[in-house]
């Protein structure tokens, strides 16, 4: 419902946490990423919308969604804390940088490469709150379900930014006498270039054990079911498995991606740095164009 009230006066803070509301969807994220209760977060910017005589947001099941109105003073204003930031600077002022920025990646990635890597920049950046998304679906960048993405593939579509971060070799891993047998995927996942490639090279092939978690698939090539084609990073370092010869190799590279409206937004450029930086001098994977 539209609300009648006109005034002169707008309230930068009422701006502020709408923004950030519009960009995490609901009033807890928006909460956690401003330091204030979800409460506050609600009153704040249904004052806004007093100020304005505007209906900005509209509450649903899974969330909270802009209104027309709430798109045109979204587009009018974002960026405006950053300026703000910036302002600050110049006049001689450097406040740490706050805030979330929610990441999505894969399972493997998360547990095992990314997240026990993550210290130095929790050190760095104390007021910066991650959330990190383990979720093999494309989650939507435009609709704001993360700021940053890390993916297998270019994406093709959107008002997306996409940087090469690096080129991932795959291996076939054993352990000692279990390499008759194949570990494979899901018949949900057989589009997968890693599937197709098992499918061609392993036609005829037994498949002892299939799963959509490369994890899930490294502990069945431990536990003795076959040979598992896995990212090199991930299983050469397990002492129960041996590498096998590679009819044809393969090699996936992975991508970061982000919006193009986030991509000067300070926190989440900080956490661009700090994971290209991590990509870049990880000696198990190979670096882009290798």
């Amino acid at each position: 419902m539209t609300v009648q009230k006109q005034t002169a006066s707008l309230n930068w803070d009422d701006v502020r946490i709408f923004l950030e509301l519009a960009r995490t969807g609901s009033l807890s994220a928006a909460a956690r990423a401003l330091r204030i209760s979800h409460a506050t977060v609600g009153r704040r910017v249904a004052a806004l919308e007093a100020d304005l005589g505007r209906t900005l947001v509209e509450r649903r099941v899974d969330g909270y969604t802009l209104t027309a109105e709430g798109e045109a003073v979204f587009v009018l204003a974002d960026g405006m804390d950053e300026r703000a930031l910036a302002i600050l600077r110049r006049g001689g002022h450097e406040p740490g940088l706050t805030g979330t920025v929610r990441l999505t990646t894969t399972q493997a990635l998360a547990d095992r490469f990314l997240v026990p890597r993550l210290g130095p920049f929790h050190t760095r950046h104390p007021g910066i709150d991650l959330e990190v998304t383990v979720d093999n679906r494309a989650l939507s960048l435009a609709r704001r379900e993360a700021d940053l993405a890390i993916r297998m593939a270019r994406p093709e579509h959107g008002d997306l930014i996409a940087r090469r971060l690096a080129t991932i070799a795959y291996g076939l891993f054993a352990a000692a006498g279990a390499r008759d047998a194949w570990i494979g995927y899901d018949e949900a996942l057989a589009d997968l270039p890693e599937a197709v490639w098992l499918a061609r090279h392993g036609a005829g092939r037994r498949v002892a054990f299939r799963s959509n978690s490369v994890q899930a698939q490294l502990a069945a090539a431990k536990a003795g079911f076959g040979a598992a084609l896995l990212p090199v990073w991930l299983a050469a370092g397990e002492p129960e498995l041996a590498a096998l010869p590679m009819p044809e190799p393969l090699a996936r590279e992975a991508w970061l991606v982000l919006h193009r409206d986030m991509r000067e937004v300070p926190r989440v450029r900080a956490v661009i740095e700090h994971l290209v930086a991590l990509f870049s001098v990880e000696p198990a994977l190979a670096p882009p164009g290798v």
